[in-house]
């Protein structure tokens, strides 16, 4: 689930992280609002798949971590706290404050979920909060102190074929309707990231305080 939007059968999960944001948008985004290049960063919940090989790439100093092991790290010692899609769905402060334990003063809080009006949201069934709710001026993200970057990818596949075939076998009827409308082998997929600062100076401006006193 970490690291992809949706659970999915082994085999058809595999195929899913070939087409996703094939441009690599979404390390890209988090790099930008992190940065994570060249920073102590914790990916919680990442299972040491494609998008921690990801950010690794970015040039980040990777620990991953399950949620309930997040504990066992020392406080105030992180950059960056990455969360891609299974975490901070409850609304829960004590969430935050776990997570924010981790990071120096200025560290960045950085949350990953779907953000829908998209093709991809037309494949679920379920009228899921994310897709509505979170996003709101008045969803608890943003009435928390996160601001909120939204990121337009793709799920991307050879040709038609192989994109019909696919999201017939992975979302049955639900498909149908998606499937009969696509003319391109590709569907809109918009993510929103979630930011926020850890209260005090950022990482940069720490920086630049300790080498003016040098």
């Amino acid at each position: 689930m970490a690291d992809l939007p949706i659970e999915l059968p082994q085999e058809l999960a595999d195929r899913l992280a070939l087409c996703l944001d094939v441009e690599g948008k979404i390390p890209r985004a988090l790099n930008a609002l992190g940065p994570l290049e060249g920073r102590d960063v914790v990916l919680l919940d990442g299972q040491g798949g494609l998008r921690a090989r990801q950010l690794v790439d970015l040039g980040a100093r990777l620990t991953v971590v399950a949620p309930e092991a997040l504990s066992a790290l020392s406080g105030g010692g992180k950059d960056a706290l990455v969360s891609l899609w299974s975490g901070f769905r409850d609304s829960n402060f004590a969430e935050v404050a776990e997570t924010e334990r981790v990071l120096r003063s200025g560290g960045r809080l950085l949350v990953v979920h779907d953000y829908g009006r998209d093709d991809v949201s037309r494949l679920r069934a379920a009228e899921l909060p994310e897709y509505g709710a979170w996003s709101r001026r008045d969803g608890w993200f943003l009435q928390n102190g996160f601001k909120l970057r939204v990121i337009h990818c793709w799920w991307t596949w050879q040709n038609l074929q192989e994109a019909r075939e696919f999201l017939e076998v992975a979302f049955g009827q639900t498909s149908a309707a998606v499937v009969a409308a696509m003319r391109r082998p590709r569907l809109s997929y918009n993510i929103a990231i979630y930011h926020r600062s850890k209260a005090g100076q950022s990482i940069d401006e720490a920086g630049a305080a300790l080498a003016g006193r040098a």
